[in-house]
């Protein structure tokens, strides 16, 4: 027997963002790369990798690193480099990190990704060149992320572009909205 229930016209079914072996379920853009870490607890805390040159992940020297906070409910978005790979970590907090591509001669062109990490649910997001990037924390404390960029900052000429992501500009160029 079905009830009836006010407002049910109006919902949506979940969808789960993962199958049935824990695997990702969307389409992986072409050269955005996620390694799950998996972290270790032992007798003092947890201990969970960050980057290791023997990963497949971190195929480019590691020239730099850098860490950015976030306060709660604020969104940094959209930005993108031109030249530099930006490989993001999330230390602390609950972080949706969106990468959409705009490569117009990519076989994903038009995609879009959301991957979401935190210290219980680690992971090293790989975003290549020209792909729109940023994050929103969607936790209720500052976060705090680890970027390990291929190309050493350049306070002269920096290797980013930015679009607002609440600009009219973004509504036309980044189908995605927090």
């Amino acid at each position: 027997m079905v009830a009836s229930v006010h407002g049910i016209d109006v919902t949506a079914s979940k969808v789960s963002a993962v199958d049935a072996r824990g695997h990702l379920r969307q389409q992986p853009i072409h050269d955005v790369r996620f390694r799950p870490i998996r972290p270790v607890p032992h007798e003092d805390g947890v201990l969970a990798e960050v980057a290791k040159t023997t990963w497949p992940e971190v195929d480019e020297p590691i020239v730099q690193v850098h860490i950015t906070t976030t306060l709660a409910g604020r969104v940094r978005a959209w930005g993108l480099h031109q030249g530099s790979t930006d490989r993001l970590f999330v230390v602390s907090g609950l972080v949706s990190i969106v990468v959409y591509d705009g490569r117009s001669d990519s076989p994903t062109c038009g995609n879009v990704n959301e991957f979401r990490v935190s210290e219980r649910n680690p992971g090293l997001v790989v975003i290549p060149p020209n792909l729109y990037h940023g994050w929103k924390n969607i936790g209720n404390t500052e976060a705090v992320i680890i970027n390990m960029p291929t190309a050493v900052y350049d306070y002269e000429s920096p290797d980013a572009k930015d679009i607002p992501y609440d600009s009219d500009q973004a509504e036309t160029v980044v189908p995605w909205r927090w």
